[in-house]
């Protein structure tokens, strides 16, 4: 029987004890806490900062362009329509971009691509400070501004795997898209402010092309990025090359047809200007940050997920978790609740967007990662802009809330039949296959 005196008393602190619980916090915290160790490797941190910066501002003129045409036309066809005018720029230029950086100094590729989407938000900037009011001068803009984004995505995605280690890949994934997303959450609140000022859609590209300035300067201090080996000249017979290394690759198309189906049936954005009028007020600026903000919180705690080997059974679940979440937002009719389940959505939005990330520049070798990630940007950044335009065909011919809720659903029945059919993607295991390299 042990002594009374050696038991503490109740209600007084027990020093071990509290030792103890206090490292299994810590343990906990650290397990879960965003792994920061890619931040040690400076050409990576600086780029993260541009990116971030940067994507402050692209998000003041992604949230100002369709308000502004709201605006001008109150149709979200055409709402629509700016999801369209980005899409094939996004698609050609995607994968040419990425046969470039296979081929040329990947630095180079990005600086130049940056500072030609700075100098079309100049060009936004000034056709609204002229009062044109023209649709389509501002749908081939976001054209031109759509391509340059896409050859700056292809070269940076295929720098990162040269300036951080294998193993630190997905750490630094989970950063970029986790600092990309808080871009995402503060542009679009700045945004919903700027818009209802009179002059709101000049101030916003004014900013814009301001932030845009640590892009250029990441860029400028980045180390030279030249090909990896001998790269042929690119062109469509290089392109072609990607293509079919993807196409004979089950783990990578299924990493493409499940994003297809999460953005183009299930992104609600383009119904953002009308549903904020007809139930909020005109106040869009919250449902513009909402999946942003989603992202941010997971990005924080996701230090678990580079510990997920089976990451094609994870990919699954999280796309399915974002349908739901995108359906259930739809029935919302509080603003409040509506936020909370679009967070939802984007914190699953996240945990996807990580893998398919990780498997696509772990599974290719370098030589082709310029390509991969020319379809990684065609695929990612054109299907929600196919999804706008989906979005806002679908409520012209019945409304808002049946194009929202419906294409929830069809994702989540897409995503579950293909990627369990797909036997190689759904056990895909990250461990192995980079064993096998």
């Amino acid at each position: 029987m042990s002594d009374p005196a050696d038991t503490p008393l109740r209600g007084t602190p027990d020093p071990a004890g509290a030792a103890a619980q206090a490292g299994g916090l810590r343990g906990l915290l650290g397990r879960h806490a965003v792994d920061t160790r890619p931040l040690a490797i400076a050409p990576y941190r600086r780029l993260l900062i541009g990116q971030g910066t940067s994507f402050i501002g692209s998000m003041l003129t992604q949230v100002a362009v369709p308000v502004q045409i709201w605006a001008l036309t109150h149709s979200t066809l055409h709402v629509g329509f700016v999801g369209l005018a980005g899409l094939v720029p996004i698609v050609v230029f995607g994968l040419y971009g990425g046969a470039i950086a296979d081929a040329v100094d990947r630095r180079t590729l990005y600086l130049w691509s940056s500072v030609g989407g700075w100098g079309v938000t100049l060009a936004l900037l000034a056709q609204t400070l002229v009062d044109l009011r023209n649709v389509w001068l501002i749908l081939g803009l976001v054209a031109v501004q759509s391509a340059m984004f896409a050859i700056a995505s292809s070269a940076r995605g295929a720098i990162i795997p040269r300036i951080v280690s294998g193993d630190l890949v997905p750490a630094a994934n989970t950063l970029n898209f986790t600092v990309g997303n808080a871009g995402q959450v503060i542009g679009p609140l700045i945004a919903g402010v700027l818009v209802g000022l009179e002059h709101g859609f000049a101030y916003a590209y004014a900013v814009d092309a301001l932030l845009f300035t640590a892009a250029l300067y990441s860029a400028l201090r980045l180390p030279a990025v030249p090909p990896d080996g001998s790269v042929e000249r690119p062109g469509l017979r290089v392109v072609a090359e990607g293509l079919r290394f993807i196409a004979v690759r089950p783990v990578l198309v299924m990493s493409f047809v499940v994003d297809i189906a999460a953005m183009v049936l299930a992104m609600p954005r383009s119904l953002f200007p009308a549903v904020a009028d007809l139930r909020f007020q005109g106040n869009v600026g919250p449902l513009y940050a909402a999946i942003a903000v989603g992202a941010v919180v997971a990005g924080l705690s996701s230090g678990w997920i580079g510990r997920v080997r089976r990451q094609g059974r994870a990919l699954v679940v999280a796309i399915v978790g974002w349908g739901a979440a995108v359906s259930l937002s739809g029935l919302a009719h509080q603003l409040w609740l509506v936020v909370a389940l679009l967070a939802l959505a984007g914190a699953f939005d996240l945990v996807s967007a990580v893998y398919r990330q990780t498997i696509l520049q772990t599974y290719a070798p370098d030589e082709m990662r310029g390509r991969m990630q020319g379809v990684f940007i065609a695929v990612v950044a054109g299907g929600p802009r196919l999804g706008d335009v989906r979005a806002g065909a679908t409520a012209a011919v019945t409304s808002p809330t049946f194009s929202w809720v419906v294409g929830g659903v069809a994702c989540i029945v897409v995503v579950v039949v293909s990627g369990v059919l797909v036997r190689s993607f759904w056990r895909y295991d990250t461990h192995d296959a980079l064993a096998a390299r």
